[in-house]
């Protein structure tokens, strides 16, 4: 038997007894898990629909809007629909009660674009008063990282509040993969938000943001501590952002009771733990910086010799 044979078989016989004996290496029973490529090609599609001409070279949309978002959201509705249902029948629901149920959450989903559309254009305008070097709002659309988190985490959010398992955590790592942004679906964000720059921002499933919020790379919106780990499911444990605040680069905001009171700055490389009051100003004190003179000459013994 050659070297390959033997290493395979090996392999095999050992991989085959993991499949049996944990659970968690194959779907349960005879159910299967939503497709990850299809929910990302939904998130792609639904693009196209609430910013038509931007994602798709389609001049339907001009002559025949009506057919043209119909004829999207016919797709996307069924498309949706299956996915959701194989969501739900994993859990455990029986078939006709999955059926049902993802029909009424795909329906209201749907429902609900238009106002997921509505608060978007807000945040595109946010973004535009807000960086001095947005050339356009329509640039913002194409190009921005920030404003493509928001607007996966705006539909995820809608199937995160109606309870759908897997599809919306889908939605939002898959845009955290591809903008280094991390906003869970279960966070509560008001209108007119804006992420500038946007990488290594985080925000955590139970935070809170009020309108007309403003945060720069690097910031974490995070938990105080998550050592209880699933004893601490559903329990607010993210910070609370009111109306007119703006956090600059690298700071950190941590704890399910700490408040930042509205019209408040946040400066940058700041960490927070308590609550801070409204109309307030915060920074952290400048590191000391320690800047050689450059010498008028180079010793000969500093210099590498080739």
């Amino acid at each position: 038997m050659s070297e390959k044979k033997a290493a395979i078989l090996e392999a095999v016989k050992s991989l085959a007894g993991n499949y049996n004996t944990e659970e968690m290496l194959l779907p349960k029973g005879k159910c299967s898990l939503p497709s990850r490529s299809v929910i990302i090609e939904l998130v792609r599609e639904l693009r196209a629909v609430l910013f038509p001409g931007y994602f798709r070279i389609d001049t339907g949309a001009c002559a025949f809007p009506e057919y043209y978002a119909g004829s999207l959201l016919n797709n996307l509705y069924d498309a949706l629909k299956e996915q959701i249902e194989i969501a739900i029948l994993y859990q455990g629901e029986e078939k006709e009660k999955a059926q049902l149920r993802a029909e009424e959450i795909t329906g209201h989903f749907v429902k609900s674009l238009p106002k997921i559309q509505k608060m978007l254009l807000k945040d595109v305008q946010a973004g535009f008063d807000g960086d001095p070097a947005a050339k356009s709002k329509e640039e913002i659309i194409f190009s921005y990282p920030g404003f493509y988190a928001i607007y996966v985490y705006r539909i995820a959010h809608e199937l995160y509040l109606e309870k759908v398992p897997f599809i919306p955590r889908i939605m939002s790592e898959f845009a955290h993969g591809k903008t280094g942004i991390d906003i869970n679906p279960g966070a509560t964000i008001g209108e007119y938000f804006f992420i500038d720059h946007g990488t290594g921002v985080v925000i955590g499933e139970t935070t809170k943001i009020g309108n007309n919020v403003k945060i720069y790379q690097g910031v974490t919106l995070g938990a105080l501590s998550t050592r209880m780990g699933q004893q601490l499911a559903d329990v607010k444990r993210h910070p609370t952002i009111e109306d007119n605040v703006t956090i600059y680069s690298n700071s950190t905001v941590l704890g399910g009771e700490t408040v930042i009171g509205e019209n408040t700055i946040i400066g940058g490389n700041t960490f927070i733990t308590e609550s801070i009051p409204a109309n307030t100003k915060v920074s952290a004190k400048s590191p000391e910086l320690v800047i050689k003179k450059p010498k008028a000459q180079v010793e000969a013994s500093n210099v590498w010799d080739y």
